[in-house]
């Protein structure tokens, strides 16, 4: 959800522009790997037509890219961001 707690939905033209990627990348590649049905998009109403879920993949995107980073362990059990 955003600040006034509704949910941004977008196509997947949509989520491809904002993420820089190709639409097909994100349908053969990112679909159901790393973004999955209930989580990151849904089809309304059972159809075929996938409506992304901005908040989501952000949330998602971002804490994973912060989990990613080299971290060298300090003796006073600190870590380095290398």
């Amino acid at each position: 959800m955003n600040a006034n707690g509704s949910v941004t939905y977008l196509t997947t033209e949509e989520l491809a522009a904002r993420l820089h990627y190709a639409p097909r990348y994100i349908l053969n590649c990112l679909k159901d790997s790393v973004l999955f049905e209930g989580v990151h998009y849904i089809k309304p109403f059972g159809r075929r037509k996938i409506l992304y879920l901005w908040e989501a993949i952000e949330r998602d995107m971002l804490g994973s890219s912060t989990h990613q980073l080299p971290m060298i362990p300090m003796a006073n059990g600190g870590v380095c961001h290398g």
